[in-house]
């Protein structure tokens, strides 16, 4: 599976809404690159990852893989207007945000890990506003949330890119740029009952979660490596 990964990514950023396609193409190579990289995660060699870096890019993995889950759960019972349904899921959603901003504290601190709790709070708002706009059929709304998306994905990877020079920009925003292409393909995936589709959509959308935890484990590896012997 994780060889495929680099395909799985560059049939997202191919199959996207234009608008979010387009713009992310920019930066499609450097997040291909980062994707081979990050496979080799699973390979014999992966027997040589330190056992703290092992240990991080697992639980980044966890938190990651917790964002889209919840995300997921927040468009189904909007769409099948589950009102309970969904403010527990946008609880956990919020919860999940705090939980991967607070990953980085050890790291950076309190104000860097604030920082990176807004811009996360950024980016569900943009998902959100994709979700409500897709339920309208509402094509100018879906357009103006994923512009905001696409901004949003920048600013973050400009953030990270700022904080640790092994996470280089260009990287980050072909792969927060791909992932927010995939929250676009489902929206619509299950708005337009395309379940078959969604269900590939969220098999990428999984592998690609453990290819930025991954990229941002090693990172954080190769800048403080004192905290990983």
């Amino acid at each position: 599976m994780k060889a495929l990964l680099p395909t799985l990514l560059a049939t997202a950023l191919a199959t996207a809404v234009p608008g979010l396609a387009s713009a992310s193409t920019q930066h499609a190579s450097a997040a291909a690159t980062a994707a081979a990289t990050a496979t080799t995660a699973t390979t014999p060699a992966a027997a040589t990852v330190p056992v703290k870096v092992a240990a991080t890019r697992n639980a980044l993995r966890d938190l990651w893989i917790g964002h889209v889950f919840w995300v997921r759960n927040v468009v189904v019972a909007r769409y099948d207007d589950n009102s309970a349904a969904a403010r527990a899921a946008e609880a956990q959603v919020v919860a999940n945000a705090k939980a991967i901003a607070g990953a980085i504290e050890p790291f950076y601190g309190k104000a860097a890990s604030d920082k990176l709790f807004g811009l996360l709070a950024g980016h569900w708002g943009a998902i959100s506003d994709h979700i409500d706009a897709t339920k309208k059929g509402s094509k100018a709304g879906q357009d103006a949330a994923t512009a905001k998306l696409l901004a949003n994905a920048n600013e973050i990877a400009d953030f990270l890119a700022g904080a640790n020079p092994n996470w280089p920009v260009g990287t980050l925003r072909g792969l927060l740029s791909a992932h927010g292409a995939h929250h676009i393909q489902q929206d619509q995936q299950l708005h337009d009952g395309q379940y078959d589709a969604e269900a590939r959509n969220w098999a990428a959308m999984s592998a690609h979660m453990y290819v930025i935890a991954d990229a941002l484990a090693d990172g954080l590896a190769a800048q403080f490596p004192d905290k990983f012997r």
